[in-house]
């Protein structure tokens, strides 16, 4: 019984042992967990709002921004104005999906890795073009109505 007793008091020493030294450490590594899954989440939030995958985020997001950017490139020629809008469409919506793969590496993952820029970024090329492809084949094969609104009359 005494040696139960005795184990009991050397688990229960160990114990606080270990919770002194985990309270010690965690202060400056729980701060900096915290500020990285706020900073993660406020990419993951933001990606997802540029990104193709929210529904509703072209009319009050990518479409001003890629007009916006049509615009400037318009001040050099009246002719970039609608492939200019395309490519400020399509570079939101990467930089949307960029956004929430970094958002979410940051938020949903233990221990930090070695990011590679270079595969990240081609996904996000790869996906937001095929995205894009599909939206146009879908607009030619008048499967999807898009307005005109550049037309003069």
């Amino acid at each position: 019984m005494e040696s139960v007793q005795k184990v009991d008091q050397e688990l229960s020493i160990v114990e606080n042992g270990t919770q002194e030294q985990s309270q010690q450490a965690n202060p400056g590594e729980l701060k900096t967990d915290i500020f990285k899954k706020l900073r993660g989440g406020f990419f993951l939030v933001l990606g997802y709002l540029l990104s193709p995958l929210c529904w509703w985020n072209d009319l009050i997001f990518n479409l001003p921004l890629a007009y916006g950017f049509g615009y400037v490139c318009s001040l050099f020629s009246a002719n970039l104005l609608v492939p200019c809008s395309i490519a400020g469409y399509w570079i939101s919506n990467v930089i949307g999906i960029l956004m929430m793969q970094f958002g979410s590496q940051d938020i949903f993952q233990k221990e930090p890795k070695e990011r590679n820029l270079k595969k990240e970024i081609f996904s996000g090329l790869i996906s937001s073009t095929v995205y894009t492809l599909v939206i146009v084949a879908l607009i030619q094969l008048k499967i999807l109505d898009a307005p005109n609104l550049f037309s003069n009359g």
